[in-house]
């Protein structure tokens, strides 16, 4: 039994080493990712964003944010791991090896006399006679005097010196680590606990397994269910104007599962109050259209009725019944507006070419939802157009703090008709004309001006190519090159958007996609981020070297180039580099889109004229230049075709929509009626400076 003690005595030992293999390093991990989070400090500091609950630094919220389950186990193990510590560190000083001479506090040399000597003073401490107290008594008995025996006796003394041990050779004894009242266990009580021990270590993690593979096989890699990619696969069409996207996004599977209660008919039907300005029925049939709308899905009307009322910025009006589900919509909008546009630029053509115009409309809808601004906002008047105003409406105004729709009014009477107008402005110019025309206090003209400094200002410069070849021909890999450069007024180049009204982080995310306007098509596409400036250099130095060696560049130039590279990157740039095949024989008027998916007018558009000439065994069959970037266009090229090419165009809230007469496939789309139709983006402003 003693042999059982001292192995069951290392159990503790035992749990505390298994504990530490993961407990230390999912530390660390945590440690890590705080120290990261608390250096960024990246969010608008404008009184809007700092009232906001997301940015709200007082101590519930800083116990709401450490209370997370990882937090709380992590901290509970560390809290068994110290009573693990402690108890091990205890039970070492009571299971102390039996050692006569550091018991009587002796050398190992001591002679028999100066033993004698030390048990005399100790019993006088500790005797029974001279000491009542029990543990003193114990400790006498139990080791004072069998240490004075085990060196008074000579066998005994002699066992010790030689083999450590007053009773001589002991044999090598083989056990396991496990808890006492376990080796104690027979009959019944042993059926049970391997019952348990088979139902806890093996069937329980089964059970586990089974449940998460069933669920996981619901949603792809992006937590968004398989059902929703169908229904937005079927509803997605070529022609889907902006105003339309919101009706694909509300049938996700997942806003469909919202749960529907009796108690919510009386709030949506007040909601329904609230927000039917944005819902666009027709006032002449408008018993009908109320009906028609309320025949839907209950899960689909609740959804879009909770997502007006954000882009209205009626989140106050929201019932207390229905909060957690407008939370809900909320926290899911983001994962799946990324998959509807994913969706938008599915290859839906032997090309592998997507659909530019619904891609424009999701980005449009993205923007509205992250900067709570109704997408009647975007509707540009015809008197507001022939002044030179902004295509986007009123809505690049209204994503700034305290403007209004009668703000904007008053500033256009100044003749500020577009964001552009405003941020030309220095900075006390601004302020003065905010206070004195618009009637902001100094506070809000501050306010103002801290979302300024934090909008990006972003320029676009794109180029395609080949390599080792001057021309394309059919069939050749072509590389799109693209620097997407992000400016700040503070410098920052990675920062979160200022959108006080949306109840979750979300990073800022670009896209890039090289399009053809004319033919309403997506020939590549690509998400762009400004968060990971390492990973970013990474990517931008693996690009510049591959490409320079293929072309047999030295290595002292593929060196330069690389630390240019690095050097643009960390100034707020990001390298774009995807390849797509050359078409068939033709010149192709590309515009490559930098669309932004939080901010509203800070979009880019930069065109580039693409020739490629026909597929024969010497070689390519051009007569000029395959390659014109930037609006250069051959000599003999249609002077019609540029200005059409040129122009800018139009958001389809301009105009009243009609979907069944926009068809992608008819090339009349490249006309300027028809691309306003269209529906691309608004806010594109198209760079100036020639390549």
């Amino acid at each position: 039994m003693a042999a059982s003690e001292e192995m069951s005595s290392l159990f503790p030992i035992f749990i505390l080493s298994v504990l530490g293999l993961f407990v230390i390093p999912w530390t660390i991990y945590q440690l890590t990712k705080a120290v990261q989070r608390h250096t960024k400090s990246m969010h608008c500091r404008c009184s809007l964003c700092l009232r906001s609950p997301k940015y709200q630094t007082s101590l519930l919220k800083r116990i709401g944010k450490f209370s997370t389950c990882s937090n709380v186990t992590l901290v509970l193990l560390w809290i068994v791991m110290s009573f693990l510590v402690y108890y091990i560190k205890t039970m070492t000083r009571e299971i102390q090896p039996f050692e006569p001479f550091s018991i009587l506090g002796l050398d190992a040399s001591a002679s028999e006399t100066e033993i004698k000597k030390a048990y005399r003073k100790l019993s006088i401490l500790y005797h029974p006679d001279k000491n009542p107290d029990p543990e003193a008594n114990k400790y006498f008995v139990d080791y004072i005097s069998k240490a004075y025996q085990a060196l008074t006796d000579p066998v005994a003394r002699e066992n010790f010196a030689k083999w450590g041990h007053p009773d001589g050779r002991q044999g090598m004894q083989m056990g396991i680590a496990l808890p006492l009242f376990l080796l104690d266990m027979h009959g019944a009580a042993a059926g049970i606990l391997l019952l348990g021990l088979v139902g806890f270590g093996i069937l329980l993690p089964l059970m586990v397994a089974v449940v998460y593979l069933s669920r996981s096989s619901k949603y792809t890699g992006n937590y968004v269910m398989h059902q929703t990619l169908s229904s937005y696969y079927y509803f997605m069409k070529p022609s889907l104007a902006p105003s339309k996207v919101m009706d694909v996004l509300i049938r996700a599977a997942e806003f469909i599962e919202i749960p529907i209660r009796r108690s919510d008919n009386e709030p949506l039907q007040k909601l329904f109050i609230t927000v039917r300005s944005e819902l666009n029925l027709d006032p002449k049939n408008l018993k009908q259209e109320q009906t028609k709308f309320w025949k839907q899905h209950p899960a689909v009307i609740k959804t879009e009725l909770l997502l007006l009322a954000h882009l209205t910025r009626q989140s106050a009006a929201v019932p207390d019944g229905l909060k957690a589900d407008f939370a809900h919509v909320l926290r899911l909008t983001p994962r799946l507006l990324e998959e509807l546009m994913k969706m938008a630029m599915f290859a839906r053509n032997a090309e592998g070419h997507g659909w530019l115009r619904p891609a424009l409309g999701v980005m449009e809808l993205s923007q509205s939802i992250f900067q709570a601004v109704p997408l009647s906002a975007r509707k540009v008047s015809e008197r507001a157009a022939a002044s030179g105003g902004s295509l986007d409406g009123v809505a690049p105004f209204l994503q700034l703090p305290h403007f209004t729709d009668a703000v904007v009014k008053k500033l256009g009477r100044k003749k500020i008709r577009s964001l552009q107008d405003l941020k030309e402005l220095n900075p006390k110019e601004r302020a003065e004309l905010l206070i004195t025309v618009g009637g902001f206090s100094e506070q809000e003209a501050v306010d103002v001006e801290l979302v300024l400094n934090i909008m990006p200002a972003i320029s676009l410069e794109a180029v395609c190519e080949t390599e080792g070849e001057e021309g394309v021909q059919e069939g050749d890999i072509v590389t799109l090159r693209a620097w997407i450069t992000l400016k700040r007024g503070n410098n920052l180049v990675s920062a979160h958007p200022h959108a006080p009204y949306f109840p979750y982080l979300k990073d800022e995310t670009c896209w890039l996609l090289l399009a053809d306007i004319g033919l309403n098509s997506v020939w590549v596409s690509q998400k762009v981020t400004f968060i990971d400036e390492g990973a970013a250099i990474s990517q931008a130095s693996k690009a510049i070297h591959e490409s320079l060696e293929g072309t047999g560049a030295s290595d002292s130039e593929i060196n330069i180039a690389v630390k240019e590279a690095i050097a643009r990157v960390k100034a707020g740039s990001r390298l774009v580099m995807v390849k797509f095949q050359a078409p068939s024989e033709g010149t192709y008027n590309l515009t490559a889109f930098c669309l932004s998916d939080t901010w509203i007018g800070c979009d880019k558009k930069f065109n580039i004229k693409f020739k490629v000439g026909k597929k024969t065994r010497t070689g390519v069959i051009v007569e000029e230049s395959a390659l014109i970037e930037n609006g250069q266009h051959d000599e003999d090229a249609n002077e019609d075709e540029d200005e059409d090419y040129d122009e800018e165009y139009e958001s389809e809230y301009s105009e009243d929509e009609d979907d069944e007469d926009s068809k992608a496939s008819k090339k009349s789309i490249a006309e300027p009626k028809d691309v306003s139709d269209g529906g691309t983006s608004s806010g594109i402003d198209s760079d100036d400076n020639d390549k």
